[in-house]
């Protein structure tokens, strides 16, 4: 047991980051790998299986839960967004730097694509089972277990607006959440409140095209499944570009939402507040410091 211990001392000093920004980005990685491998992995059994192992409910509680178990992975180290949208907002709010923007939403794009790709090889021979295994189109289009795609009725407008709103009440209740000022989540359940709003909006918001909400957990599928046999096709349509850049639109709508409606208010008492108790201690400091010269003017006099 000595020795095993050295040794794992000798690789925890050889393995350490001391960069903090890559350390975090690293703990994105793998929470939304997380996030993406379990989610995919619920629509996957779904798909494959015809609907004997899983239905439309389930694969809602599978994301939600995976946010949460992402969240609860890397949350002490990179606060756990697990998704670009949620680095914009915090980033537009001045509570994350701008640097951490690009970094994280590289990392979270390779986590996402590294968890589509642990599924398809969990389900490779499920794959090959199934009629058509790489069909875009169909009954059965196996493309939609990695990415999402607009159902039959969906313009790309109606999508837009789908991925805009849908970001936006995320956003709106992951500040809520997080907000310190406004009813805070009693600390350690913030992954599991946020977990119930991603399921939340899969139950409401899920019919039209998946609720992607996430442009790193559209993209990174969608680049792994073109390079794993669905091809270009997967980037036809201009669709791709919906859940990829409508989810940054939702999260300035979203941001300027609560901060209106709720945050600035909150914020604003607690400044008031700060504001009243400087301006008693500078009354109560100027009321000793004048009892003080008038002692010493009195001991004057006296003398």
């Amino acid at each position: 047991m000595g020795v095993q211990k050295v040794y794992l001392e000798k690789l925890a000093c050889f393995f350490q980051i001391r960069h903090l920004l890559l350390r975090q980005a690293l703990a994105e990685c793998l929470g939304t790998l997380i996030l993406v491998m379990f989610g995919t992995g619920a629509v996957a059994q779904l798909v494959l299986s015809g609907g004997t192992h899983g239905m439309f409910l389930t694969v809602n509680f599978a994301f939600g839960f995976a946010a949460t178990l992402g969240i609860l992975v890397c949350g002490q180290i990179s606060g756990g967004h697990l998704n670009p949208a949620v680095t914009f907002a915090l980033c537009l709010l001045g509570r994350e730097r701008w640097r951490k923007f690009p970094m994280f939403f590289l990392f979270q794009t390779i986590g996402a694509f590294f968890g589509a790709a642990i599924i398809f090889g969990m389900y490779y021979d499920a794959l090959w089972d199934f009629p058509g295994c790489f069909n875009m189109t169909g009954n059965s289009p196996t493309a939609g277990i990695f990415a999402t795609y607009p159902g039959k009725h969906l313009t790309i407008v109606n999508g837009f607006f789908d991925q805009v709103i849908g970001t936006a009440a995320l956003i709106v209740c992951i500040l809520a959440i997080v907000d310190p000022y406004n009813n805070p989540i009693p600390q350690g359940l913030e992954a599991f409140t946020v977990g119930f709003v991603v399921l939340a909006i899969g139950l409401s918001m899920g019919f039209n095209s998946g609720y992607a909400v996430n442009p790193a957990r559209d993209l990174g599928p969608r680049v792994f499944s073109a390079m794993a046999g669905w091809g270009v096709d997967v980037f036809t349509n201009g669709w791709f570009l919906v859940p990829t850049f409508a989810p940054f639109i939702g999260t300035l709508i979203g941001v300027m939402v609560y901060q209106v409606m709720v945050g600035f208010h909150v914020e604003g008492e607690v400044r008031d507040r700060k504001a009243a108790q400087q301006e008693n201690e500078r009354v109560r400091l100027t009321n000793v410091t004048t009892n003080n010269d008038h002692s010493k003017e009195s001991n004057k006099e006296l003398h």
